[in-house]
């Protein structure tokens, strides 16, 4: 198995996104998005030689449930700051967060987590992947922030990434 589908996220991925982007299921799609899904990962499969391992089962689950959660809160907290917050009483700062994933990937999906949350965005990443510039709409305690950053998105990417 491992042969012929040596990266199987990507290959569920590939099929998803062709079906998608034909707007229809069709018999044609799906050989077709089938094809791709099944080639393409075995042309790129040199490209990844230390791919990491990942857990789909509860701890992404779970992780995923706690991002959803968290972009649909932000939503209604960062509302609240534009309708009802002058700009000059905002408290936005950057945040030096410190990172102990370890593979690229699993610090990338830290900091889309991070972008994909209304009133934060990452914006740069040390040159030894070890710290995470982030930037937030509005803070009162900075280090309190960076706990919550790292206790809610950090240690579980630790576990999926394990």
């Amino acid at each position: 198995m491992k042969r012929l589908l040596p990266h199987p996220g990507l290959s569920a991925m590939l099929l998803i996104v062709w079906l998608l982007m034909a707007n229809s299921i069709t018999v044609g799609g799906i050989i077709l998005g089938s094809l791709f899904a099944l080639i393409l990962p075995k042309f790129t499969e040199p490209f990844w030689p230390d791919r990491p391992r990942m857990r789909f089962r509860s701890a992404f689950l779970g992780y995923l449930a706690i991002v959803i959660f968290d972009i649909v809160v932000a939503n209604f907290q960062v509302a609240g700051l534009i309708l009802f917050r002058r700009n000059r009483d905002l408290r936005a700062r950057w945040l030096v967060v410190p990172v102990e994933l370890s593979t690229p990937e699993a610090i990338t999906m830290l900091a889309g987590t991070i972008s994909l949350t209304p009133g934060t965005v990452s914006s740069d990443v040390s040159a030894d992947g070890r710290y995470l510039l982030v930037h937030a709409l509005d803070v009162a305690d900075e280090a309190a922030e960076v706990a919550r950053i790292k206790s809610r998105y950090e240690a579980r990417l630790q576990r999926i990434f394990a």
